[in-house]
């Protein structure tokens, strides 16, 4: 079924006509469960690799050996979904040791800080099903995302590590069928659940923070009239400017730090946003937001996460490419 999005609460560029100069395009991604197919778009299902390509790594060191099983973390998943619908449920001490059985952490022996492990095949796209995916190096029109399941790299020590890799759909005949995952994960929220897509273009505004000064200004004022309806707020940021969810391309948020620059480590050029992973599809304050399709009662069926992940505090991950070749690492922000 395809998702539509209400038309917007105002009309932007009618109440800040300067806001022309900052419109773009993004990809709402829409996802929700179900079994894609290894040559899908899709959140949480099989890639498009080659055999006999290596499979991507985490290198960098990290206490990697001890977390929870991905197989224990995707059964506990459907038995919750299955108890929900009706299924049988066990009695409650039953239940209960179930859970703590799939909960339980397991530690890998012998492996050492700095041994390689899988990443995780988190989502692939392809240009044909997503308009605003930018084009890839050497004629490539998939990309794929990766990442660590643990949240130990870099000097902080809290940071996530990303990785994209493209690939030209045609010239994988062979694909790989058993995918390497690590044995255990540091965090549940890395583990993603499968999706299909139902991508979206929709209009899409700059960051309030990266407008110019004047137009700032002018939108916050607006901002602190009183809203059409008793209680009710104007907000650019929330219903006006960036969707919430999955999506590609378009303008990134910066709500929980200030904007910052995301310049190439190669070649020092500005990047620009290519994806965003978002812990939920909607919430409290981009509840305008919820397509056509799935109805305002979405908002209680608790439908907003679909994906089952979950980046940093309940926030979004950036992920930002080199416009000048894609090929360059990526850089991203969490939000």
């Amino acid at each position: 079924m395809a998702r539509t999005t209400p038309p917007r609460p105002y009309d932007p560029e009618a109440l800040f006509p300067a806001l022309a100069a900052h419109r773009g395009t993004t990809t709402r991604l829409h996802p929700r469960p179900g079994t894609p197919a290894v040559t899908d778009s899709h959140v949480g299902g099989p890639l498009l690799w080659p055999a006999g390509t290596p499979w991507p790594a985490c290198t960098h060191p990290h206490p990697r050996d001890r977390g929870r099983r991905p197989q224990d973390i995707r059964l506990e998943r459907f038995l919750a979904e299955f108890w929900v619908s009706g299924g049988g449920r066990p009695a409650g001490e039953e239940k209960q040791e179930l859970l703590r059985t799939l909960r339980d952490e397991y530690e890998v022996p012998g492996l050492e800080d700095t041994d390689p492990i899988p990443l995780l095949g988190v989502a692939q796209f392809h240009r044909r099903d997503v308009p605003d995916l930018p084009a890839g190096p050497d004629g490539c029109d998939l990309l794929q995302l990766f990442w660590c399941p643990f949240d130990r790299h870099g000097e902080t020590g809290l940071a996530m590590h990303v990785e994209l890799r493209w690939q030209r759909s045609d010239a994988v005949p062979d694909p790989l069928t058993e995918q390497p995952e690590p044995e255990v994960v540091g965090y549940e929220g890395y583990v993603p659940a499968p999706c299909v897509l139902h991508p979206e273009q929709v209009t899409t505004y700059q960051y309030g923070g990266l407008l110019p000064a004047e137009l700032e200004a002018a939108i916050t004022a607006w901002e602190l009239l009183p809203g059409p309806r008793r209680g009710a707020r104007r907000r650019y940021q929330y219903d006006l400017s960036i969707p919430p969810g999955w999506r590609v391309g378009g303008f990134a948020s910066w709500h929980l730090t200030d904007p910052h620059p995301m310049d190439c480590a190669v070649c020092g050029r500005a990047m620009a946003l290519v994806l965003t992973v978002d812990s939920s599809e909607w919430d409290g304050g981009t509840y305008s937001w919820i397509p056509l399709e799935d109805g305002p009662s979405a908002r209680e069926r608790k439908e907003g996460t679909p994906t089952n992940v979950t980046v940093g505090r309940w926030g979004e991950l950036n992920v930002f490419g080199c416009p000048a070749d894609p090929a360059h690492p990526p850089r991203w922000s969490v939000q």
